[in-house]
């Protein structure tokens, strides 16, 4: 502002000398200019002074009183710590009352069990009961300790070198919980700045795996190759920067939210933009294959084309705890920085034992494999024609998943309908099915169904009374939906 007034002065002066000729006239007005110049940062200066010296908060003029404390105390009201529970959200889960086999006791009564994803049958097996009891007896319970510390026993490591043998690595390694394999294994790898191109439909382990890593996360359409595609266009297309940065593929070989299955050939192909693969095979392990080698074996991709391979044991093998398999490289990272190995208290040695003898009996009994699949064939022609439901999920999916051929429209009331389904088939044919209800936390974006596991203990006439009850739920309750 100074500098315009100068130069609006300077310009009247040059304007006034060459008018009137007169020396005398720059000299006066040129005084002028200077007094203006001054006035106007003196004047900037007071203005400066006066914000500097203004408190952010001006205390009450007088102190509250006691009373008005006691007032404002008493109209205070604390947000709560949790949301208000709806009437549709008290739901009490059936109660298991022994081992969750093919057959189990729910709320006192036997049921037959398509809860639980005991696929082999393995639960409650004569060979791992006999297994856990010589673990127990030599071992005890637990070492109470980290992997990292005081709680690696010499069975953790025969379990580790009998998974990568089993499925053809280098080496892996174990998590205490199954869950917790993904929230390390994703994190580990994948840091802030980072790009994970991830399926939509993934379960709520690989969501927070996912989170805590902090990286860019992009999803793309659930096991749609063409939107897969797109995304990793998208993401590489004109941006330099993401060649230099670390890029992941993060899928499951069996969608446990859909049942649906990868197709690894295709994802493989598309390890051309440069991005490494993680794949997680819980669902599939001791599942898929002719032998129960999971995804890469029902493909016939060499397994060494994935980059790291995780998968909880708490399915086929019956067992607790998970693993993360591939490289040395890739274990011995997990070991330093794996924050559910280097903080957890190891798996109990039971389970680690239990594991290995799993693997065993899956590979003496490769009757079980064959078992299991057929055992799904007939559910699925049963429930093909099922009314108001369809299947959504593969064919060859030991998770066979049904869900609502015409929505409401609302997530609540479908869900509703799909519980009152399952309440049906527990109640009049003592049929255990759950719904794929979900918390608040797990940001999934497929649609709600209901789930059955399939097991190769299973007999005929168990899979065929599940159909015939739940064809009879389905048809009353829809029916009265539709009124």
């Amino acid at each position: 502002m100074a500098s315009a007034v100068a130069k609006m002065l300077n310009d009247t002066l040059d304007w006034i000398t060459l008018a009137l000729d007169v020396p005398s006239a720059r000299a006066v007005i040129f005084g002028v200019q200077i007094g203006g110049h001054l006035f106007v940062e003196a004047l900037l200066l007071v203005a400066i002074l006066f914000l500097l010296s203004q408190k952010s908060y001006k205390p009450p003029k007088r102190p509250l009183t006691e009373k008005e404390i006691d007032d404002l105390c008493d109209e205070w009201v604390p947000e709560p710590l949790i949301p208000t529970i709806a009437k549709d959200m008290q739901y009490e889960p059936p109660a298991f009352e022994s081992a969750a086999g093919p057959h189990a006791i729910v709320n006192g009564k036997e049921v037959i069990n398509f809860a639980s994803a005991n696929y082999l049958g393995l639960i409650g097996h004569e060979k791992l009961l006999d297994s856990c009891i010589s673990a127990l007896e030599k071992y005890g319970v637990g070492s109470c300790g980290p992997r990292a510390f005081i709680g690696t026993i010499d069975v953790h490591l025969d379990c580790e070198a009998r998974i990568a043998n089993f499925l053809g690595t280098p080496d892996s390694i174990l998590y205490s919980y199954g869950l917790s394999t993904m929230f390390s294994a994703i994190p580990a790898f994948c840091k802030k700045g980072d790009v994970i191109v991830a399926d939509e439909g993934v379960h709520w382990s690989i969501q927070n795996g996912l989170h805590l890593s902090r990286s860019t996360v992009a999803y793309f359409k659930h096991n749609d190759m063409d939107s897969l595609r797109s995304t990793l266009d998208k993401v590489t297309a004109g941006n330099k920067r993401a060649k230099k940065l670390r890029r992941y593929i993060v899928v499951e070989a069996v969608y446990q939210n859909s049942g649906q299955i990868a197709p690894l050939d295709e994802i493989i192909r598309l390890k051309k933009y440069r991005f490494r693969v993680l794949l997680d095979e819980s669902n599939s392990v001791g599942v898929l294959g002719c032998t129960g080698r999971g995804l890469t074996e029902q493909f016939g991709v060499p397994v060494e084309k994935i980059d790291i391979i995780t998968a909880a044991m708490g399915h086929a093998l019956a067992t607790e705890g998970g693993f993360c398999t591939g490289s040395s490289r890739v274990n011995d990272h997990q070991r330093l920085s794996g924050s559910g190995y280097l903080f957890s208290a190891s798996l109990p040695p039971y389970l680690a034992s239990a594991a290995i003898t799993a693997i065993d009996i899956l590979e003496e009994n490769p009757s079980l494999i064959r078992k299991l699949k057929e055992n799904i064939a007939l559910l699925w022609k049963g429930l093909s024609d099922i009314p108001g439901l369809s299947l959504a999920s593969n064919p060859k999916s030991p998770i066979v998943f049904l869900r609502l051929k015409k929505p409401t429209g609302c997530a609540r009331n479908d869900l509703q309908l799909l519980e009152d389904i399952a309440a049906y088939v527990l109640k009049e044919g003592s049929i255990c099915v759950v719904a794929s209800k979900r918390s608040t936390l797990d940001k999934c974006r497929l649609p709600m169904g209901i789930r059955l596991f399939v097991s190769a203990a299973h007999s005929e006439s168990d899979l065929r009374k599940a159909c015939e009850t739940l064809w009879r739920a389905a048809a009353r309750i829809l029916e009265e939906n539709t009124k």
